[in-house]
C-alpha cells in the first residue's frame, strides 16, 4: 500500500452521527479516491452501554447496536477495508465485560459485533509510512495537545476525541518538519447522546482529514443555517 491519500475518520458516534454523514463520506471518495481510511475511533457511540448516566429518551442498548449496525453497512459499503483505533465509545461493550468479570472470550469481535467483514481491522494504536517516507501514529486522543503527542513520538501525529478541535499545526527540528493533526468529528449535535457538549462553549466541528503526500488537509462538512450540508467539498 503506498500510502498516497489516506483519509481519516473520525467520531461518527453512529447512530448518532450527522445526517449528512454518509453522503459527505461518498463525496470525498469520489473527489480524493484515497488508497487507505483509517477511522480513529468512535465509530459507534454505545450511549446506552456508557458508564455516564444515559439518557431514559434515547433507545436501549440492543436497539442502539441494531440501529448502528444498519448505518455502519453503509460505511463498510464505501469503505470495504478500513484500519479502525481502539477508543473509548467504540470498546464500550468490552469495557463493561472487564468491569463485570467476563472474559474476553466469552464476547464476540469487533467485526462480528458491527457485522463488518474482515476488511475492516482494528488496532489499539497505528503506525503507517506514508508515500514521501515519513511515517504518521494514529491514536484516538492521548492528549488535549496533538503537537505534544507528535513531539513525543517524534513523527507525525493523528487524533480524534476532541470534537471541537479542527487543527493542523507544524513543528520543526534538526531532522525535519513534522505536523499534529486533529480531524474533528461526524456528529449530530442536536443528538440527546451529545447533550454533553451543551456544558462546553466551544461546538463541535464536523469534518473529516486527509493525508496527501505526506501532507494533512482539512475537509470540513460546511452546514447551512438550517444544520444540512451544502452538498460540496470546499
Amino acid at each position: 500500500m503506498k500510502n498516497e491519500t489516506v483519509l481519516v475518520i473520525s467520531d461518527m458516534h453512529i447512530p448518532f452521527h450527522h445526517q449528512d454523514a454518509i453522503p459527505f463520506l461518498k463525496e470525498i471518495k469520489r473527489t480524493y479516491k484515497p488508497d487507505r481510511v483509517v477511522c480513529i475511533g468512535d465509530e459507534v457511540d454505545n450511549h446506552a452501554m456508557s458508564y455516564h448516566d444515559s439518557d431514559p429518551d434515547l433507545m436501549s442498548a440492543g436497539d442502539e447496536l441494531r440501529a448502528a449496525r444498519k448505518v455502519i453497512k453503509e460505511v463498510e459499503k464505501i469503505f470495504p477495508v478500513m484500519d479502525l483505533v481502539d477508543s473509548n465509545h467504540g470498546s464500550l461493550y468490552y469495557r463493561k465485560a472487564k468491569t463485570n468479570g467476563i472474559p474476553q472470550c466469552a464476547i464476540l469481535p469487533y467485526n462480528a459485533l458491527l457485522g463488518v467483514g474482515k476488511g475492516w481491522k482494528w488496532h489499539n494504536e497505528l503506525t503507517i509510512k506514508l508515500s514521501n517516507g515519513q511515517h504518521v501514529y494514529f491514536h484516538h486522543g492521548r492528549s488535549a495537545d496533538v503537537t505534544k503527542v507528535s513531539q513525543s513520538h517524534g513523527m507525525n501525529a493523528v487524533q480524534g476525541h476532541y470534537h471541537e478541535k479542527f487543527k493542523i499545526e507544524y513543528w520543526g527540528n534538526s531532522l525535519g518538519l513534522y505536523w499534529g493533526f486533529q480531524v474533528g468529528c461526524l456528529v449530530d449535535d442536536e443528538s440527546y447522546a451529545m447533550a454533553y457538549n451543551n456544558t462546553n462553549l466551544k461546538r463541535p466541528v464536523i469534518g473529516c482529514g486527509i493525508i496527501i503526500d505526506g501532507y494533512p488537509e482539512l475537509l470540513p462538512l460546511v452546514k447551512n443555517k438550517k444544520g444540512r450540508w451544502i452538498g460540496k467539498l470546499v
